[in-house]
């Protein structure tokens, strides 16, 4: 690669999608240049942290992902933190109201999947990736709950696993700072150390985040648990410098701004060396309005078949092109600029630059091969109105509801999602001719081709 392409790729790193970077005296760049020049030997931390109340990666996710692989190919080690114990506590970002609890076993399976997925972007490999649960310094001795039927032994002594030896035995083999980065000092996170961080972060800087601003002045209620969620935020980055040897950086859409902010707050007030802050742009979801969510079901999955992540990228809004192309493509940034002012003068059709997006999404996560035939099959299904060939098929028993098929195999979120089609006329019985289904209780009575929403399509088999 030669200069010039360096330069740009440097450039695009803290500059493409980046809402917030926040570098003091260049500390970060000039470690990254340090590090290419062999005269900085250390590892360049950055925290990337997650609480996995959901089990799927979209392609809003992958935005920040991205990012990270590229300072991953710059000689950054990425450590991914999953947020098991915050989790249990919920960000409150962007939130008005009080977000639920979630059980540790749904935490375990929704970790899992995210680990999974990762690796679809991220370089996983040791030198450049770790991964650590804040649980490991958040929680004690007295929280441990094991199994039943679990054995325990001190030496060759059998210990009953639910006495207080039994549970710090199960601690120390469950730490992963003990079992995977073999520390022999480990750290903890006790009441004192957090009621002496509370000590240097005052109401009114807490105070300060919009969401809680608003609340109060909407008449909601707001909890000391939430307030404390941006402060136990910054104890991670606190932490991982002590684990790691530094938290040099820390990547995050623009919603955990004043979150990752304040995890500079706390390690100054730890005698730290202050992370850096840079914030992605949130990619709007295909309604081009709500951020992406699965709960909203305006998500591009990174694990959705070919023809369906095609499909939905086919759905956004004109208006939302040059973002995605931006966040969801390796597109360079003058190109964009071309494909923006082309629509926008009418040179380009919106629905040419829409092809050439879905198909740069699909490649980017299937192939260049399942790209070329999801778009065939677009083309094909929605310009010569024909029936897909090929089509997620599900079993389902005779006389069985339509929503209750749907929801249980996750084509649509929930049965309000399901009344919400039916009263856009959105739910079709496909043949020769298409059929609106405007009863909410439709039953399946023999095996039909159906189209969910725009550009989902599936086949319910009668059993």
């Amino acid at each position: 690669m030669d200069d010039d392409s360096l330069v740009k790729k440097h450039d695009d790193m803290f500059s493409r999608g980046v809402e917030t970077f926040i570098d003091p005296n260049d500390a970060f760049a000039k470690k990254i240049k340090e590090k290419k020049e062999g005269t900085y030997t250390k590892d360049i931390i950055v925290k990337f942290g997650v609480d996995p109340t959901r089990p799927d990666i979209h392609i809003g996710h992958a935005a920040v992902l991205r990012k990270l692989r590229m300072l991953q190919d710059v000689g950054c080690k990425v450590v991914f933190l999953v947020g098991d114990f915050t989790a249990q506590i919920g960000d409150p970002t962007g939130k008005s109201k009080v977000r639920p609890e979630i059980d540790q076993e749904e935490i375990e399976r929704n970790m899992k999947t995210y680990l999974d997925q990762v690796g679809k972007i991220l370089r996983t490999d040791s030198t450049v990736f770790s991964w650590m649960r804040n649980s490991d310094w958040f929680l004690s001795v007295s929280d441990m709950a094991p199994k039943q039927g679990l054995m325990m032994r001190f030496g060759v002594t059998p210990v009953n696993p639910s006495s207080f030896v039994g549970k710090a035995l199960l601690y120390e083999d469950t730490r992963m700072q003990k079992k995977y980065l073999k520390r022999k000092e480990l750290v903890d996170i006790t009441l004192r150390g957090f009621l002496a961080t509370l000590r240097r972060v005052t109401h009114a800087r807490l105070i300060e985040r919009d969401m809680f601003a608003e609340r109060l002045k909407s008449g909601g209620e707001l909890y000391m648990h939430e307030m404390m969620y941006p402060v136990l935020q910054g104890i991670d980055s606190v932490v991982l410098a002590k684990v790691y040897g530094s938290c040099d950086m820390e990547v995050g859409g623009t919603d955990q701004t004043f979150n990752m902010l304040m995890g500079r707050d706390v390690m100054k007030g730890n005698m730290l060396s202050e992370q850096s802050v840079l914030s992605v742009k949130i990619l709007p979801g295909t309604d081009g309005k709500e951020k992406m969510s699965k709960s909203l079901g305006n998500y591009i999955g990174i694990t959705d078949e070919p023809n369906d992540m095609f499909g939905k990228t086919m759905s956004i809004p004109d208006s939302v092109i040059g973002v995605y192309y931006e966040l969801a493509t390796f597109t360079p940034m003058d190109d964009i600029r071309v494909i923006e002012k082309q629509t926008a003068a009418g040179r380009l059709n919106p629905r040419d630059a829409k092809l050439a997006l879905a198909r740069q999404i699909v490649s980017i996560y299937h192939g260049e091969e399942a790209a070329r035939r999801a778009e065939e099959s677009f083309v094909n299904t929605f310009s010569k109105k024909e029936i897909p060939e090929t089509m997620s098929e599900v079993r389902a028993a005779k006389g069985a509801a339509l929503a209750d098929i749907l929801v249980k195999e996750g084509v649509v979120e929930s049965k309000s999602a399901y009344r919400r089609l039916v009263e856009g006329n959105a739910i079709r019985v496909l043949g020769e001719t298409e059929t609106v289904i405007s009863d909410y209780a439709y039953t399946v009575a023999e095996t039909t081709p159906f189209r969910v929403g725009k550009h989902t399509f599936v086949k319910i088999v009668v059993e």
